[in-house]
């Protein structure tokens, strides 16, 4: 698949590599979840100029330094000392070039030092303060595990907090590249075919290449290739959450499927979970490892006990509820089984996602301060509740935009739809012009 986007990002790199080359050496920290594109990015951001390339694989030091030194010699023409053995020797060798030679040095998966050698950290700090005003490297680090990044980069009491220049946090695709992609690949793609795009990669570049570059362009063709027998789609969320969490996984596991199967209060999960307590659960998987995000009706004050929490990745959300629910039949060999069911729900299931997409669509415009969705539930035995699905505030006006959103048009209920938007009026809203649509499939 071809480069898409990254325009902000790649203007940020591009000019960081200028003030490196003519000024002095730079820092740039790029962190991502998992197949997001940041090898891509920085690959890109460097074409033209000489390059260093160093992936860290989880690997002996020497061993790594040994290859590392091959690299380096091969792709800048500089001569390395052979037997290096440690890679703190090895970097202060580079920023030494540095001195002489302008260069891009990209180290990928920067966080697998924390299990190879944890002392790599405080050596480079060593080296990096001595060397930074006087040389020329672009230095770029990677990771793809949050928590140990995030560590190693802005805990203050880590020996590299505050030594990089800029930080960015690589995001999926916008919606408006999404349908740029899939335009690409399929010109005549329905309104629903993209809908499925969004909901199986949640926009995350390679997801989205291993899908269309099988000619999966159709919701039925997504799903058959997802729970075949031979897709990685299958153990993907395994592998990417077991590198967040290590091997204490089992209750964030069973956290995150409470939620996928639509337990989304505190009280509820804790249900799920036996009874057991899950606040500092749920607190590590929202500020730690940025996993779910707590939902509020808009407005509502920090402490209000109306919350909702949402698996906030796409994938991981459509992967808890369809594959982790089914691994009976996974196990068993029933891909077939597993794809009828998952077929069977994509229309109430997709509803839930188109909410989302609307959601980020409007945030791209940037027009709206707030966005979010909104509910109250009266008490009492025979308690109703109001919700709307999408809230958003205008910018620079007493402005808000209510919208219901449902797949087919058809299915909207104009009168029942105004008397809620009457109850958030009286709420919330009785100084505000207030302006109310339907969202459906058509409007994507």
């Amino acid at each position: 698949m071809k480069f898409y986007d990254r325009k902000n990002e790649l203007t940020l790199l591009q000019s960081t590599q200028q003030i490196a080359f003519s000024n002095h050496s730079q820092m740039t920290v790029l962190t991502g979840r998992r197949r997001v594109g940041k090898t891509k990015l920085m690959l890109k951001s460097c074409e033209g100029s000489p390059t260093a390339y160093l992936f860290v694989g989880r690997n002996n030091e020497a061993a790594l330094c040994r290859q590392f030194a091959e690299t380096a010699s091969r792709e800048l023409g500089v001569f390395m000392p052979q037997g290096i053995g440690s890679f703190v020797e090895l970097f202060e060798q580079l920023m030494s070039i540095g001195r002489h030679q302008a260069f891009n040095l990209i180290i990928d998966e920067f966080q697998e030092f924390f299990y190879i050698n944890e002392s790599v950290y405080s050596g480079m700090q060593d080296v990096w303060d001595r060397y930074k005003d006087t040389t020329h490297v672009n230095l770029i680090v990677s990771g793809s595990v949050y928590t140990l990044m995030h560590r190693i980069f802005m805990e203050y009491k880590e020996p590299l907090y505050g030594r990089a220049d800029s930080i960015i946090k690589l995001q999926p695709f916008a919606t408006s590249v999404l349908k740029e992609i899939l335009a690409d690949h399929a010109p005549e793609y329905s309104n629903d075919d993209l809908l499925a795009l969004y909901t199986f990669t949640g926009g995350v570049p390679k997801y989205i290449e291993i899908l269309l570059d099988r000619g999966c362009y159709t919701m039925e063709k997504m799903v058959d290739y997802i729970t075949s027998g031979n897709s990685i789609f299958l153990e993907e969320g395994n592998i990417l959450l077991i590198q967040e969490f290590g091997k204490k996984y089992g209750n964030y596991y069973a956290i995150l499927s409470a939620i996928a199967s639509g337990r989304n209060t505190a009280s509820e999960i804790s249900d799920a979970m036996g009874g057991s307590s899950v606040g500092g659960l749920l607190q590590r998987l929202e500020a730690d490892y940025d996993i779910i995000a707590k939902k509020r009706p808009i407005l509502a004050k920090e402490g209000t006990q109306t919350v909702r929490y949402e698996i906030a990745d796409n994938f991981l959300r459509f992967w808890f509820r369809y594959i982790v629910k089914n691994q009976d039949l996974i196990q068993s060999g029933m891909h077939a089984a597993l794809a009828k069911i998952t077929k069977d729900d994509y229309s109430t299931y997709s509803g839930l996602t188109l909410e989302r997409y609307f959601r980020e669509q409007l945030r791209e415009q940037q027009l709206y301060r707030n966005i979010g969705s909104w509910w109250e539930t009266s008490k009492g035995k025979d308690a109703a509740q109001n919700e709307i699905d999408i809230v958003a505030i205008h910018l620079n006006e007493k402005r808000v935009l209510l919208a219901e959103v449902k797949r087919q048009r058809k299915n909207f209920k104009p009168e029942a739809f105004m008397e809620k938007v009457e109850a958030i009026r009286t709420k919330l809203f009785f100084k505000y012009k207030i302006d109310t649509t339907c969202l459906s499939l058509e409007d994507m």
